[in-house]
C-alpha cells in the first residue's frame, strides 16, 4: 500500500491471527508476557480501516494455476473453497517447526511452538495437567528461551542436545557461559544425545534418549529445528534450492515473474562465502517483503537484496549471546563445500563499560577474520551486559565489508556508565591487527600441544597455584625483565595470562629481545572453556 493506493491487496492466513509477534512466544508461555492481546501486532481490522488491505484469516491457499494465475483457496471453518485471481503473489508461508520420526511424537503433552495456538495448548496444559517436570528437544535459540520461560513457572527443566554444546549456532567454547547459567538456575543440561522415543508412563511421559537413559517428564517441547514450507511452491513447478528453500533472484522473484517469495521458505545468499543457505530471523524477512513490494512496482532504484549474514541474540537467565557472520564451524563446513577462507581468531575479556564505574561486567568476544587483508568474517559474544551493542557495531561495518582496521578505528560513543574509551570492538579490532602486521602475533590453545612451542605462564604464584598448563615455565610479568635469560632463543615461546593482556605485554616484550613470542588468546580463561571440546595442555 505504501506504493500503491489504487491496487488491491489480500492477504490469506490460515491460522486466526495475523501480524502476530512470534518471536515473544515463549515469553508469553512463561508469564514475562502476561496478555496474549500483546502479542498482536495488528489486527484485520486495523488493515482495512488504516490501509484499506483485506485480510483474509482462516483462508489456507492449497494451490496455485500459474498458467491461469489463479490461488486455489480453502476456508478452514467450512472447507468451501474458491479461486482467487492475481496479477502478482507474494508466497510468505514461512516455515515449521520440524518433528521427528520417533515413537510417541503425536502423543499428548507433546509440543512444538509456532503461533499463539500453540502457546494457547502450551498454557492449558502446564495448568491442568499440571506439569512439574519438563523436557525440551533441542537447546537452540527457541529450546534456550522455553527453558528460561518453563523454569520461570517453577517447572524442572531438562534440555537435551544431539551436538555437545548449547546454542549449536555459535562456536563450542562460546556455550560455556550458558552452560554455567544453565546450572546455576537448576535446569539440567543433557548434550551429546537426542530424544530417541516418547512413551506413556506412571504419572506422565518418560522420554527415552540415545544414550539409553530414560527421563520423567510432564510435557515435552520439541525445538529441534524448522523446515521451509514450500509445499505450494513445487505444487506449482517452482524452482526449489540446494538448501531446501525457495530459489528467487535478488528481487526475490521466482522463477515465474508473476510470484515472489520472502521470509523464512526462501533460499538466500551468505554475504561472506557466497553460498546458498537457509536463515530464519525476523529482520532479513522484513526488508525482503519490503523489497518485493518495491519490486512489483516497478521501483527499479532499488539494490537487490544484498544476502545475509546470521546476525542474532538469544538471552536467558541473565545471559546474552550474540552472533554474526561465520562461526569456525561453519567456515569449515564452506571450505568443505569448496569456498575456504584462510583464517584467524582472536578473544577477549572486555568490561561492557569503564571498569571503574560500579556495575562492570566482563564479556567474551570472539573475532574471526582473513588473514589476507583482515576482512571481518564474523563475531560472537557472550556475557550479562552489553553483547547486542558490540555484534550490532561490527556487523554494520561487515556489511560494507569491513576489516580489523575498521573496528581498530571505529568512532563509538564513550561516557564511563556506557562503555571504555577503547571499547570492547576496538580492542577486538587492535588485538587481529596487531596481528596482521605482525606486532604481536596469536595463537590458539588448540595448537599448543602439537605446536612444539615453549608454553610461558606470566600469571602471579596466586593465581598459579590453582593451576596451570602442562610443561609450562612460570614466570610473573613483572619478573620477566630480570628472569628472561633463561627462556629459549631456538623455540616459539607462546605466553599466557588469564585473559591475554598481560601476555600481550610479555609478547611484546620478548619480541624486542629476539625472542620468536606469540600470545595465546583468550588466556587461561578461554582454557577452561575449551577443555571439553578440544584437547589442550
Amino acid at each position: 500500500r505504501r506504493n500503491c493506493e489504487r491496487a488491491e491487496i489480500v492477504p490469506f492466513a490460515r491460522g486466526p491471527f495475523v501480524s502476530f509477534a512470534n518471536c515473544g512466544l515463549p515469553y508469553h508461555v512463561g508469564n514475562v508476557i502476561t496478555k496474549e492481546d500483546d502479542l498482536l501486532v495488528a489486527s484485520p481490522e486495523l488493515f482495512n480501516q488504516r490501509f484499506n488491505i483485506d485480510v483474509r484469516t482462516g483462508s489456507e491457499v492449497t494451490a496455485v494455476d500459474r498458467s491461469r494465475k489463479e490461488v486455489t483457496v480453502r476456508s478452514v471453518a467450512t472447507g468451501r473453497e474458491y479461486a482467487e485471481r492475481y496479477d502478482a503473489l507474494v508466497l510468505a508461508p514461512g516455515a515449521f517447526p520440524v518433528r521427528p520420526a520417533i515413537p510417541g511424537v503425536d502423543l499428548p503433552g507433546v509440543f512444538t511452538l509456532r503461533n499463539i495456538p500453540d502457546t494457547r495448548n502450551i498454557r492449558e496444559w502446564i495448568q491442568a495437567a499440571p506439569v512439574k517436570r519438563a523436557v525440551v528437544a533441542g537447546a537452540g535459540f527457541i529450546g534456550i528461551e522455553m527453558a528460561e520461560n518453563l523454569a520461570h513457572r517453577g517447572i524442572a527443566v531438562t534440555v537435551v542436545e544431539m551436538e555437545r554444546h548449547a546454542l549449536p549456532s555459535l562456536d563450542p567454547e562460546m556455550s560455556a557461559p550458558l552452560h554455567a547459567a544453565l546450572r546455576r538456575n537448576r535446569v539440567e543440561l543433557k548434550t551429546g544425545t537426542a530424544v530417541k522415543a516418547i512413551h506413556q508412563a506412571a504419572g506422565g511421559l518418560g522420554v527415552e534418549l540415545s544414550d539409553g537413559q530414560d527421563i520423567p517428564a510432564d510435557m515435552v517441547l520439541l525445538a529441534v529445528g524448522v523446515k521451509p514450507e514450500t509445499a505450494l511452491a513445487r505444487g506449482c513447478g517452482l524452482e526449489i534450492g540446494v538448501s531446501g528453500g525457495i530459489k528467487v533472484d535478488g528481487f526475490m522473484r521466482t522463477g515465474d515473474p508473476s510470484i515472489y517469495a520472502v521470509g523464512d521458505a526462501v533460499e538466500v545468499t551468505d554475504r561472506i562465502t557466497g553460498l546458498p543457505r537457509l536463515l530464519a530471523l525476523a529482520g532479513p524477512a522484513n526488508r525482503q517483503g519490503r523489497l518485493a513490494a518495491d519490486a512489483i512496482f516497478g521501483m527499479n532504484a532499488r539494490e537487490p537484496f544484498a544476502g545475509v549474514m546470521g546476525t542474532a541474540v538469544c538471552g536467558a537467565f541473565g545471559i546474552s549471546a550474540a552472533q554474526t557472520g561465520q562461526t569456525e564451524k561453519s567456515l569449515a563446513k564452506a571450505a568443505a563445500a569448496g569456498v575456504s577462507i584462510p583464517y584467524d581468531a582472536v578473544f577477549c575479556h572486555p568490561f561492557h563499560h569503564a571498569s571503574y564505574y560500579p556495575g562492570a561486567k566482563v564479556m567474551v568476544l570472539k573475532l574471526l577474520f582473513a588473514r589476507d587483508g583482515g576482512r571481518i568474517l564474523g563475531a560472537q559474544a557472550v556475557g550479562e551486559e552489553g553483547v547486542p551493542r558490540r555484534i550490532d557495531v561490527i556487523a554494520s561495518l561487515m556489511a560494507k565489508n569491513g576489516t580489523v582496521y575498521d573496528l581498530e578505528e571505529a568512532e563509538l560513543c564513550y561516557a564511563p556508565p556506557y562503555g571504555s574509551a577503547k571499547d570492547a570492538v576496538n580492542v577486538a579490532g587492535m588485538i587481529a591487527a596487531n596481528s596482521l602486521r605482525g606486532y604481536a602475533p596469536v595463537a590458539q590453545w588448540r595448537d599448543a600441544k602439537a605446536s612444539g612451542a615453549l608454553l610461558l605462564d606470566v600469571r602471579e604464584p596466586e593465581e598459579t597455584a590453582r593451576g596451570y598448563a602442562q610443561g609450562a615455565v612460570l614466570t610473573p610479568l613483572h619478573t620477566l625483565r630480570r628472569s628472561f635469560a633463561h627462556l629459549p632463543r631456538d623455540r616459539e615461546i607462546w605466553v599466557y595470562c588469564w585473559s591475554g593482556q598481560r601476555s600481550h605485554f610479555a609478547t611484546r616484550f620478548l619480541m624486542e629481545n629476539g625472542f620468536k613470542a606469540r600470545n595465546i588468546m583468550g588466556g587461561w580463561a578461554l582454557r577452561g572453556f575449551l577443555t571439553p571440546f578440544f584437547d589442550v595442555p
